[in-house]
Protein backbone atom coordinates (compact mmCIF):
# COMPACT_ATOMS: atom_id res chain seq x y z
CA UNK A 1 0.00 0.00 0.00
CA UNK A 2 1.26 3.52 -0.76
CA UNK A 3 2.39 5.76 2.11
CA UNK A 4 -0.22 8.18 3.47
CA UNK A 5 0.70 11.82 4.01
CA UNK A 6 1.80 12.85 7.50
CA UNK A 7 -0.63 14.35 10.00
CA UNK A 8 -0.53 18.06 10.59
CA UNK A 9 2.25 18.76 13.05
CA UNK A 10 4.28 15.70 12.09
CA UNK A 11 7.17 15.74 9.69
CA UNK A 12 6.90 14.48 6.13
CA UNK A 13 9.13 11.49 6.89
CA UNK A 14 6.48 10.32 9.35
CA UNK A 15 4.15 9.11 6.61
CA UNK A 16 1.92 6.13 7.29
CA UNK A 17 2.63 2.87 5.50
CA UNK A 18 0.24 0.01 6.16
CA UNK A 19 1.67 -3.48 5.61
CA UNK A 20 -0.29 -5.80 3.34
CA UNK A 21 -2.82 -7.82 5.34
CA UNK A 22 -2.61 -5.58 8.43
CA UNK A 23 -5.79 -5.67 10.54
CA UNK A 24 -5.71 -1.86 10.83
CA UNK A 25 -5.61 1.03 8.40
CA UNK A 26 -4.29 4.56 8.08
CA UNK A 27 -7.37 5.98 9.84
CA UNK A 28 -6.58 3.84 12.88
CA UNK A 29 -2.99 5.07 12.95
CA UNK A 30 -4.04 8.70 12.54
CA UNK A 31 -6.63 8.27 15.30
CA UNK A 32 -4.08 6.87 17.75
CA UNK A 33 -1.49 9.52 16.84
CA UNK A 34 -4.05 12.31 17.13
CA UNK A 35 -5.44 11.01 20.40
CA UNK A 36 -1.93 11.12 21.91
CA UNK A 37 -1.77 14.84 21.14
CA UNK A 38 -5.35 15.30 22.36
CA UNK A 39 -4.72 13.51 25.65
CA UNK A 40 -1.46 15.41 26.10
CA UNK A 41 -3.26 18.75 26.03
CA UNK A 42 -5.75 17.48 28.63
CA UNK A 43 -2.84 16.48 30.85
CA UNK A 44 -1.27 19.92 30.40
CA UNK A 45 -4.57 21.55 31.39
CA UNK A 46 -5.02 19.26 34.38
CA UNK A 47 -1.54 19.88 35.72
CA UNK A 48 -2.36 23.60 35.99
CA UNK A 49 -5.01 22.98 38.65
CA UNK A 50 -2.88 23.00 41.78
CA UNK A 51 -0.83 26.09 40.90
CA UNK A 52 -4.02 27.93 39.91
CA UNK A 53 -5.68 27.33 43.28
CA UNK A 54 -8.38 25.00 42.04
CA UNK A 55 -10.88 23.73 44.61
CA UNK A 56 -10.20 20.34 46.25
CA UNK A 57 -12.97 18.75 44.15
CA UNK A 58 -11.46 20.17 40.95
CA UNK A 59 -7.99 18.99 41.98
CA UNK A 60 -9.37 15.47 42.42
CA UNK A 61 -10.95 15.54 38.94
CA UNK A 62 -7.81 17.01 37.34
CA UNK A 63 -5.62 14.39 39.01
CA UNK A 64 -7.93 11.58 37.80
CA UNK A 65 -7.88 12.90 34.21
CA UNK A 66 -4.08 13.29 34.36
CA UNK A 67 -3.47 9.76 35.66
CA UNK A 68 -5.87 8.00 33.30
CA UNK A 69 -4.70 9.83 30.20
CA UNK A 70 -0.99 9.31 30.97
CA UNK A 71 -1.69 5.56 31.11
CA UNK A 72 -3.70 5.68 27.89
CA UNK A 73 -0.92 7.55 26.07
CA UNK A 74 1.47 4.72 26.97
CA UNK A 75 -1.01 2.21 25.53
CA UNK A 76 -1.39 4.20 22.29
CA UNK A 77 2.36 4.75 21.88
CA UNK A 78 3.00 1.04 22.43
CA UNK A 79 0.32 0.08 19.90
CA UNK A 80 1.82 2.44 17.31
CA UNK A 81 5.39 1.24 17.89
CA UNK A 82 4.42 -2.43 17.87
CA UNK A 83 2.77 -1.83 14.49
CA UNK A 84 5.81 -0.04 13.05
CA UNK A 85 4.20 3.41 13.13
CA UNK A 86 5.43 6.77 14.42
CA UNK A 87 4.38 7.38 18.02
CA UNK A 88 4.22 11.11 18.80
CA UNK A 89 5.49 12.29 22.16
CA UNK A 90 3.46 14.33 24.63
CA UNK A 91 4.64 17.66 23.20
CA UNK A 92 2.69 16.90 20.00
CA UNK A 93 -0.36 18.80 21.28
CA UNK A 94 1.48 22.05 20.63
CA UNK A 95 1.58 21.46 16.86
CA UNK A 96 -1.28 19.04 16.13
CA UNK A 97 -4.86 20.33 16.16
CA UNK A 98 -8.05 18.32 16.15
CA UNK A 99 -11.64 18.47 17.40
CA UNK A 100 -12.12 20.01 20.82
CA UNK A 101 -8.56 21.10 21.41
CA UNK A 102 -8.11 24.48 23.02
CA UNK A 103 -6.91 27.42 20.99
CA UNK A 104 -3.90 29.44 22.07
CA UNK A 105 -6.28 32.12 23.40
CA UNK A 106 -8.17 29.54 25.46
CA UNK A 107 -4.91 28.17 26.88
CA UNK A 108 -3.94 31.73 27.82
CA UNK A 109 -7.32 32.32 29.49
CA UNK A 110 -6.91 29.12 31.51
CA UNK A 111 -3.34 30.08 32.39
CA UNK A 112 -4.52 33.50 33.62
CA UNK A 113 -7.41 32.12 35.74
CA UNK A 114 -7.18 31.45 39.49
CA UNK A 115 -9.50 29.95 42.08
CA UNK A 116 -13.16 29.65 41.13
CA UNK A 117 -12.46 31.32 37.76
CA UNK A 118 -9.96 28.54 37.04
CA UNK A 119 -12.48 25.91 38.12
CA UNK A 120 -15.12 27.34 35.76
CA UNK A 121 -12.72 27.71 32.82
CA UNK A 122 -11.24 24.24 33.41
CA UNK A 123 -14.68 22.64 33.39
CA UNK A 124 -15.89 24.53 30.32
CA UNK A 125 -12.72 23.82 28.39
CA UNK A 126 -12.42 20.19 29.47
CA UNK A 127 -16.03 19.55 28.44
CA UNK A 128 -15.19 21.06 25.03
CA UNK A 129 -12.04 18.94 24.94
CA UNK A 130 -13.83 15.70 25.82
CA UNK A 131 -16.57 16.42 23.27
CA UNK A 132 -13.79 16.73 20.70
CA UNK A 133 -12.45 13.31 21.66
CA UNK A 134 -15.95 11.86 21.22
CA UNK A 135 -16.05 13.45 17.76
CA UNK A 136 -12.69 11.87 16.93
CA UNK A 137 -14.10 8.43 17.82
CA UNK A 138 -17.24 9.13 15.79
CA UNK A 139 -15.09 10.13 12.81
CA UNK A 140 -12.98 6.97 13.22
CA UNK A 141 -16.02 4.69 13.17
CA UNK A 142 -17.53 6.62 10.24
CA UNK A 143 -14.45 5.79 8.13
CA UNK A 144 -14.88 2.58 6.10
CA UNK A 145 -12.98 -0.37 7.65
CA UNK A 146 -11.58 1.81 10.46
CA UNK A 147 -11.85 0.97 14.14
CA UNK A 148 -12.06 -2.76 13.48
CA UNK A 149 -8.68 -3.82 14.88
CA UNK A 150 -9.36 -5.15 18.40
CA UNK A 151 -7.08 -2.84 20.39
CA UNK A 152 -8.16 0.28 18.50
CA UNK A 153 -11.83 -0.69 18.82
CA UNK A 154 -11.62 -1.36 22.56
CA UNK A 155 -9.64 1.81 23.19
CA UNK A 156 -12.02 3.98 21.15
CA UNK A 157 -15.05 2.54 22.94
CA UNK A 158 -13.35 3.10 26.31
CA UNK A 159 -12.82 6.76 25.35
CA UNK A 160 -16.55 7.08 24.68
CA UNK A 161 -17.54 5.42 27.95
CA UNK A 162 -15.12 7.27 30.23
CA UNK A 163 -15.28 10.68 28.64
CA UNK A 164 -19.08 10.64 28.38
CA UNK A 165 -19.25 9.89 32.11
CA UNK A 166 -16.70 12.62 32.87
CA UNK A 167 -18.66 15.15 30.78
CA UNK A 168 -21.75 14.39 32.88
CA UNK A 169 -19.80 14.87 36.11
CA UNK A 170 -18.21 18.09 34.83
CA UNK A 171 -21.60 19.49 33.73
CA UNK A 172 -22.92 18.84 37.23
CA UNK A 173 -19.88 20.50 38.79
CA UNK A 174 -20.26 23.47 36.45
CA UNK A 175 -23.95 23.91 37.34
CA UNK A 176 -22.99 23.87 41.04
CA UNK A 177 -20.43 26.62 40.38
CA UNK A 178 -23.11 28.68 38.66
CA UNK A 179 -25.31 28.40 41.75
CA UNK A 180 -22.65 30.18 43.81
Amino acid sequence: MAPMPAMAGMSAHDSITIPAGAPYGAADVRFMQGMIAHHSQAIYMSRMAEAHKASPRMLKLAHKIDQSQVAEIRIMQQWLRSNGQTAPDTSSWRTMRMAGMLTDDQIKALTDAKGVEFDRAYLEYMIQHHEGALQMVKDLFATPRAGQEVDVNVFANDVVTVQTAEIGAMQQMLSQLSDK
